[in-house]
C-alpha cells in the first residue's frame, strides 16, 4: 500500500505521454531532464504509434487472465490475445528498452503509468459491448485482473533499473465521471449510472495495494475526488492545476497537513509561448497563502509538471515543457513566498 512517508522529495516531473514515435529519443528528453537530481524520470508512452500505444490499449496489455482487441466502437475484450495485444506488448517492450538503456547505474525515484482502473472500466467493452461500468461483477474482475498484471509489470521495472525507487500512477481521468454517472454509452445517446463511493474507493484500494511504495493518481478532468484519494490509499495526485477551485481547498489543504503530495499541472501541456519560470508559479504561491500553509513546506509537499500528457506538442516543445518546468520548480524552491 502507498505511504506518504516513503514518496521521495522531487521538484519536477511530466505526466507520461510524449510526442512522436521514437522510443529512444522520449527515454532520451526525460532521463536527460530529471534524471541529474532535478526531478523523477519516467517510463514514457507514445500514443502516436497507434493503437495499442494508447492508454486504454496500453494498459489492456498489462492485464492478467483477460484479453482485448480492437473494434470500431473501440477496445473490447476477446476470448484469447491476438494482433492487437501482441503490438500493445511489443511496444511496451521497446518503451522498456529505451528506459533501461538510459538508466543504467541510476539511483533515485522513477514514475510508471497506468490507466486505472476505473478509467479502464468506463472505456474497455465488455463481449457483449457495453463498458465494465455497466457490470459489477466485470468491474471486480477488472480490478483484480489489473492488480495482477500491475504486479509482474513492476517486477519487470524493477529488474531493468534495480537502483530505481519506483512510483506508481494510476491515470483517472474518469474518475469524477464514474462517481457523478456522467460517462456515456458507446451510442452516446445515455450515460452509465454512478457508481457507489464506496465501490469505487475499494477497487482503488485494492489496485493501489500492489505497489509497496508510493502510489498517485493522476487526472486533468475537474473536480478531482482528492479526500477519496487519500482513503483508498493514495500518496498524492496529479492535476491540472487551472482547474482547482475554492471548492478544494479544504480537501487539500488538510491532505497536505497529512502529507498527502501534489503535483501541480501549471505548464501548458501543448506548444504555446512559455512565460518565466517565476511567472509560472505564481498562481501557485498565490493558492498556498490563500490555504494559510507555512511557505516553507510549499517546495516539500508540490511538484510541478505540464498540465497534462504532451502527446499533442511538437517534439521541440515537449523538452522546453519539460525543462520549464524544472525551472519554475526551481524558482518555487528558492522563494516559496
Amino acid at each position: 500500500m502507498s505511504d506518504t512517508d516513503d514518496f521521495p522529495t522531487l521538484r519536477a516531473t511530466g505526466i507520461g505521454s510524449m510526442p512522436g514515435g521514437d522510443a529512444r529519443e522520449a527515454a532520451r528528453t526525460v532521463t536527460g531532464t530529471f534524471a541529474g537530481g532535478e526531478g523523477m524520470p519516467y517510463l514514457s508512452e507514445l500514443p502516436a504509434r497507434g493503437p495499442g500505444a494508447d492508454m486504454t490499449g496500453r494498459t489492456a496489455g498489462l492485464l492478467a487472465g483477460l484479453h482485448a482487441q480492437l473494434e470500431p466502437s473501440g477496445w473490447r475484450i476477446a476470448d484469447r490475445p491476438g494482433r492487437d495485444m501482441r503490438r500493445a506488448v511489443s511496444w511496451l517492450r521497446e518503451d522498456l528498452d529505451a528506459l533501461e538503456e538510459y538508466t543504467q547505474g541510476y539511483e533515485g525515484p522513477l514514475k510508471l503509468q497506468v490507466t486505472g482502473v476505473w478509467t479502464l472500466a468506463a472505456a474497455l467493452q465488455t463481449r457483449g459491448g457495453e463498458a465494465f461500468l455497466s457490470d459489477a461483477g466485470a468491474c471486480r474482475d477488472l480490478a483484480a485482473s489489473l492488480a495482477e498484471g500491475l504486479r509482474g509489470h513492476l517486477a519487470e521495472v524493477r529488474r531493468r533499473v534495480p537502483g530505481a525507487r519506483l512510483v506508481l500512477q494510476l491515470d483517472e481521468p474518469s474518475l469524477t465521471a464514474v462517481l457523478t454517472g456522467t460517462v456515456r454509452t458507446a451510442s452516446g445517446y445515455r450515460t452509465y449510472r454512478a457508481v457507489d463511493r464506496q465501490v469505487v474507493e475499494s477497487a482503488l484500494r485494492e489496485v493501489a495495494a500492489v505497489h509497496d511504495g508510493p502510489v498517485i493518481a493522476h487526472s486533468c478532468a475537474p473536480s478531482v475526488p482528492f479526500s477519496l484519494l487519500r482513503r483508498a490509499g493514495f500518496a498524492g495526485a496529479s492535476f491540472d492545476f487551472s482547474l482547482l477551485t475554492e471548492g478544494d481547498d479544504e480537501a487539500l489543504g488538510e491532505g497536505v497537513e497529512a502529507g498527502f503530495r501534489l503535483l501541480a499541472g501549471v505548464v501548458p501541456g501543448t506548444d504555446t509561448a512559455l512565460s518565466d519560470p517565476a511567472g509560472s508559479v505564481m498562481g501557485v504561491r498565490t493558492w498556498w497563502r490563500r490555504l494559510g500553509l507555512n511557505p516553507g513546506l510549499l517546495p516539500e509537499a508540490v511538484a510541478i509538471t505540464p498540465s497534462c500528457g504532451l502527446a499533442g506538442a511538437s517534439p521541440g516543445y515537449a523538452r522546453a515543457a519539460l525543462a520549464h518546468c524544472v525551472r519554475a520548480a526551481n524558482s518555487l524552491a528558492d522563494n516559496p513566498e
